[in-house]
């Protein structure tokens, strides 16, 4: 077995896994996948095509791009990738980015309201298109990086789900990649040979998230399987044996 395919099974098994856990697909479920023209949501998107020709069961997946118009953007190259796929898609435009420029003062970081109204026209299209689900590319680096944000700067132990409803309770937010090495990820792209869009055309820099990044690097150094067990430990988790007044007085073990 060659590199790729050993690589597509591993990772098709992760996803198999994950949506055996948390319900992630179901029977006759309707999926917009959100494809940003990163590596994870060209692999999230792959992973699942591979998922449906495989299931016991069926479900309906429609690919879903928003081009927001940033500087650089390289027009065509995922309407022509998707093209060639045997799956339905849609393509939108919307000038966010300038939205984004005449509302934010000078140094401010961008990525909270941008990423606020492209949750928006994620919801509008989902509704439109009578999906039911919505699935994310983040996997386990994001949120394990998100816990290790939360934890150090905002006091609190949250990171993502596999799955949540949203606040409106018409959608199913799903992240298949959840169980997915972001290494392994990039891996399977390169193989795929997937036309990557740079992630970096609105001139953004997280800084916080780099530095969770580099934190992971340096703890894999003495703990090799750190990232494994952080994973793990996020689905074993003792309430009673935390800090939270809520879960004392109601007794929660």
């Amino acid at each position: 077995m060659d590199r790729l395919a050993q690589l597509s099974s591993r990772l098709r098994k992760q996803v198999t896994q994950a949506s055996g856990d948390f319900g992630l697909l179901e029977p006759d479920d309707h999926v917009l996948v959100c494809l940003s023209g990163g590596k994870d949501s060209y692999t999230m998107l792959a992973l699942l095509r591979d998922i449906r020709a495989r299931a016991p069961f069926n479900f309906q997946l429609t690919a879903f791009h928003l081009d927001q118009e940033q500087p650089g953007y390289p027009h065509g190259i995922i309407d022509e990738y998707l093209e060639s796929l045997d799956i339905p898609y849609l393509v939108r435009e919307r000038d966010t980015y300038s939205i984004v420029v005449d509302t934010l003062p000078e140094g401010a970081t961008p990525c909270s309201l941008c990423s606020r109204m492209r949750r928006g026209i994620i919801y509008t299209t989902a509704e439109e298109l009578g999906c039911n689900k919505i699935a994310l590319g983040h996997h386990r680096d994001d949120s394990l990086e998100t816990l290790l944000l939360n934890l150090t700067h905002a006091g609190r132990m949250q990171a993502m789900p596999a799955k949540y409803t949203t606040d409106d309770g018409r959608f199913e937010v799903i992240r298949p990649l959840i169980y997915l090495a972001e290494d392994e990820i990039a891996e399977y792209a390169e193989l795929m040979e997937f036309p990557i869009i740079p992630c970096n055309l609105c001139g953004s820099v997280q800084t916080r998230r780099k530095w969770a990044k580099r934190l992971l690097d340096q703890i894999e150094q003495t703990v090799p399987e750190a990232r494994n067990n952080m994973l793990a430990a996020l689905g074993n988790v003792h309430p009673s044996h935390l800090l939270d007044p809520a879960v004392h007085r109601s007794g929660d073990d």
